[in-house]
């Protein structure tokens, strides 16, 4: 394959409400965990980029905060973050669980507003039963004319992943690779390792600390046989502190052992993390401390 040749290639924003699976699907499209996955609603944050070779065409995938309305400056972050992506790309897929309702998609439709040009992955298809689909299928050909078309997929069952890699190619444009096809994705190494360490938070500490959380990676020191991340963890309340480094630091080495187990998995080599907790009072609504950590509001 050429990178000067012409390939059908282009920007694909994978939208959906909260907690639908979108990271869960893009590391299953990708066939490597990049993007940080939970059972909690609204854990992405901002966008990221994956590179998916589809035979010589390439699609990159970009990944979004999912679509919702919240008080604080952080959510509203995110929600702009998942218009622009929208905004940005040259075609959208809407992801919808099968057993969502369809006033979900509705909302997507109202909050877009220009009715761009889209497709429906209706995933999870092995936890409903065939009549559901088929109900579920009928509800969405009512819109039929406001979406290119509706792909069922299950990522459990492996299905529908080619099919919509398919369709997805057939409505880009020609141009030349715009990435290597050796990457994965455009997002730096330490961007990814903070994300493994937040999943890590949302996987092991309850309620709403982890929506009052976020990480610094400090530093990252590597050699051949090593690789030495030294990361802070950022909470809200003093309160918090207690419960994230947890009895006798219980907490906090499940937190940082889990978050190894990650990077070692993507880096393919033996990580030292060494895990810090620093308390800053009213962080998500304050806009430069915002800024400070990446997001750019």
């Amino acid at each position: 394959m050429s990178n000067t040749a012409e390939h059908k290639v282009g920007f694909v924003a994978l939208v959906g409400r909260p907690n639908a699976g979108k990271s869960t699907m893009l590391n299953w499209i990708l066939g490597e965990k990049i993007a940080m996955v939970s059972q909690k609603a609204n854990a992405t944050r901002r966008r990221l980029n994956a590179i998916v070779m589809h035979h010589d065409d390439q699609i990159i995938f970009v990944d979004t905060p999912g679509l919702h309305e919240k008080e604080k400056m952080l959510n509203q972050y995110m929600l702009e973050e998942a218009l622009k992506a929208i905004g940005d790309c040259d075609l959208v897929v809407y992801l919808a669980p099968a057993s969502d309702s369809i006033k979900h998609y509705q909302h997507f439709l109202e909050v877009d507003g220009k009715n761009r040009k889209h497709i429906i992955a209706l995933s999870k298809i092995d936890q409903v039963s065939q009549q559901e689909l088929l109900e579920r299928i009928g509800e969405y050909n009512q819109f039929a004319s406001k979406f290119e078309a509706l792909i069922p997929m299950s990522v459990t069952k492996n299905v529908g992943k080619n099919d919509l890699l398919d369709v997805i190619v057939k409505h880009l444009d020609t141009s030349p690779y715009l990435y290597d096809p050796e990457d994965l994705t455009t997002e730096m190494m330490r961007d990814i390792y903070r994300e493994f360490i937040r999943e890590a938070i949302f996987d092991n500490i309850s309620d709403e600390i982890p929506y009052e959380s976020d990480v610094v990676i400090d530093k990252i020191e590597e050699d051949k046989r090593v690789e030495h991340i030294r990361a802070t963890i950022i909470i809200e309340k003093e309160s918090q502190k207690g419960i994230i480094i947890g009895k006798g630091g219980a907490a906090i080495k499940r937190i940082g052992r889990d978050a190894r187990a990650k990077i070692e998995r993507l880096g393919g080599k033996p990580v030292y993390l060494d895990l810090f907790v620093s308390v800053k009072k009213g962080w998500t609504n304050d806009k430069e401390f915002l800024q400070t950590l990446g997001y750019n509001l």
